[in-house]
C-alpha cells in the first residue's frame, strides 16, 4: 500500500506544460514525505518511466520525429551508461532492414532503426521492440481528419519499450538489455508504398500491401525478426496497432498476445499485482489463414476487418523466431479523459505490468 500511495501521488503531479506560455519551470513543487514502508527505487523507476512516456507521447509531431525519437534513445543511452546505435535512410537497406525503408521512405524526416544495448553480455538476454510511427497519415490509403488527429500517438509503443528499457536500467537488472525501435513516418509523397505492393523483410518473407494504413506491423516485422534471432529469454513488443483491440476492450485494457504459457501467465499476474490490468487475446490458430498473401507470403490487411487485432497479432508471430518466448501488447497509449492521477493525453498502459513480470524473474522481488 506504501508503494502504491506514493506512486499514484507522484502520477497524480504529472503535467505536461512545454508549450504553455504561463507556465514556469521555477515555480515550486510540493514534495512527498515517503511512507517509511516505500521502496523509494522502485517507485521513483517508475514514476520516472512513466513520465518518459506521457512526454514522448505527447510531445506534437512536429517536434517527434524519427530524429528527434532517435535522440531520446540516445539520451537515455547516456544517462544510464548504454550503446545506441541508429541505422538512417538508405543504410537500412544496406542492413537488412528493407520494410522499416518501404513505410518511412516518402518523409522529408528519414526512417532509422534505433538499437540500445545495455547490461552484460552473458547475461539472460531481454529484449523490448515498440511501434516507432512519429505520425502517421494513413499513406496514400489516407486517414480521414478525425483519424489522423490523434495519430502523434502513435509512436506510444517506442515510448514504452524506451520507459520500460529506464526501469530496467535504473534498477540495474542483471540481464542482457536490447531495445528496438523501428522509427518512421506514414507520409504521402511520390515514392510512397502503393496499395498492392509487396515488400521484402528482413525475415525474407514478403508482404502485400494491402492497405498502407497498416504500416506498424510492417516495420515491427523487421525489428521482430533481428530481436527474436538472438534467441532472447523474453522479447515484448509494444504497439498502437489496432482499432480492433480497442473495439473489444476499450481504450483502457490493453491487449496481451503470447504463445508462451508461462510468459502470459506471469505478465497476467504482475499486472493483477501492479494494479496495471491487461486482458490475454488468443492467437487462434485457423485465423492463420486470414493472414496469406496472394501475390506474397503475406497480406498486411486481411479482407474483412474481423478479428482485427488477432490477425495483426498472428501476422507478427510470422515474423518472431520459433520456441522464442514473445508477448505482444496492443495498447492505446493515450487517457481519452482526464482521470485521477491519469490526466488526458499520453499514457503508459501495461508497462508497470510488464516491469513487475521483470522485477519478479530477474530482480528476486515477490
Amino acid at each position: 500500500m506504501a508503494e502504491a500511495a506514493a506512486l499514484g501521488w507522484t502520477l497524480g503531479t504529472y503535467r505536461f506544460d512545454r508549450y504553455k506560455s504561463d507556465g514556469d519551470p521555477d515555480k515550486p513543487h510540493p514534495a512527498l514525505v515517503w511512507p517509511a514502508a516505500a521502496d523509494r527505487a522502485w517507485v521513483t523507476a517508475l514514476a520516472q518511466a512513466t513520465t518518459l512516456v506521457r512526454n514522448l507521447v505527447n510531445t506534437p509531431a512536429g517536434d517527434m520525429g524519427p530524429d528527434a525519437l532517435g535522440q531520446a534513445a540516445l539520451d537515455l543511452a547516456k544517462t544510464h551508461g548504454a550503446d545506441c546505435r541508429i541505422i538512417v535512410g538508405d543504410d537500412l537497406l544496406a542492413e537488412g532492414y528493407p520494410a522499416v525503408h518501404a513505410v518511412g521512405r516518402a518523409a522529408a524526416k528519414a526512417p532509422r532503426l534505433i538499437d540500445l544495448r545495455w547490461g552484460h553480455p552473458a547475461a539472460p538476454r531481454v529484449t523490448l521492440v515498440g511501434k516507432g510511427v512519429c505520425f502517421d497519415t494513413g499513406g496514400l490509403d489516407i486517414k480521414p481528419a478525425a483519424g489522423m488527429k490523434l495519430m502523434k500517438k502513435d509512436m506510444g509503443g517506442a515510448a514504452h519499450a524506451l520507459g520500460l528499457a529506464q526501469v530496467v536500467m535504473a534498477l540495474g537488472l542483471p540481464v542482457r538489455l536490447r531495445v528496438l525501435i523501428p522509427a518512421v513516418e506514414n507520409a504521402i509523397s511520390g515514392n510512397a508504398l502503393y496499395p498492392l505492393d509487396v515488400v521484402p523483410t528482413r525475415r525474407g518473407k514478403t508482404i502485400e500491401i494491402g492497405h498502407t494504413d497498416a504500416e506498424g506491423r510492417v516495420i515491427l516485422a523487421d525489428a521482430l525478426a533481428e530481436g527474436s534471432d538472438e534467441n532472447p529469454e523474453v522479447l515484448i513488443d509494444f504497439a498502437t496497432l489496432t482499432g480492433a483491440a480497442r473495439v473489444a476492450l476499450g481504450t483502457e485494457l490493453p491487449a496481451l498476445f503470447s504463445p508462451d504459457e508461462a510468459l502470459a501467465a506471469d505478465l497476467l499476474a504482475a499486472g493483477t499485482a501492479a494494479d496495471d490490468a491487461v486482458w490475454r487475446l488468443p492467437l487462434f490458430e485457423p485465423y492463420r489463414r486470414l493472414v496469406k498473401g496472394k501475390s506474397a507470403d503475406l497480406t498486411n490487411a486481411p479482407e474483412g476487418g474481423f478479428g482485427g487485432a488477432i490477425t495483426a497479432a498472428l501476422f507478427l508471430q510470422a515474423f518472431v523466431a520459433p520456441g522464442v518466448p514473445w508477448a505482444h501488447f496492443d495498447i492505446m497509449a493515450w487517457n481519452t479523459a482526464s482521470r485521477p492521477g491519469r490526466p488526458e493525453g499520453g499514457e503508459a498502459m501495461a508497462l508497470r505490468a510488464a516491469a513487475t513480470c521483470l522485477r519478479r524473474r530477474y530482480g528476486g522481488c515477490a
